[in-house]
């Protein structure tokens, strides 16, 4: 896992989506409900998991999640995905969110998580992913 405090962090990997947080998302204390963090992560993810595998993917397992600091509304937020390693059937990829506070003009790491995700077909039978 890549390292969750750095002197001068930088998002790892690509950028897959890019979402403003709205009041709608808040939980009872105003910030960001984290579950819907956690789906909007599952979409960036599954996006660019589709592409490796040539085709449909099913998220199976979220392996490490780690919430560094809370969302405010208004936050524009980034989503960036790492393909960590391709099995015959699952792939395995970071996903790291960001945050642009609009208040503070201040960009920090908010969360990030291990997705896996395994290549299924049309009937949602496990099937392998091409090698490149």
């Amino acid at each position: 896992m890549i390292e969750l405090e750095q002197e001068d962090p930088i998002p790892q990997g690509d950028l897959a989506l890019q979402i403003t947080a709205l009041p709608r998302e808040t939980n009872g204390f105003g910030d960001i409900f984290g579950g819907w963090l956690v789906a909007q992560m599952d979409l960036a993810g599954t996006a660019m998991a589709s592409r490796v595998a040539g085709g449909r993917v099913a998220t199976v397992a979220i392996d490490r999640m780690t919430f560094l600091v809370p969302v405010a509304v208004g936050a524009q937020l980034s989503f960036y995905t790492q393909t960590l390693d391709v099995g015959r059937s699952s792939i395995k990829m970071m996903v790291e969110v960001w945050s642009d506070d609009p208040l503070s003009s201040e960009w920090r790491k908010v969360t990030e998580a291990v997705f896996v995700f395994v290549a299924i077909d049309g009937s949602g039978r496990t099937r392998s992913v091409p090698r490149r």
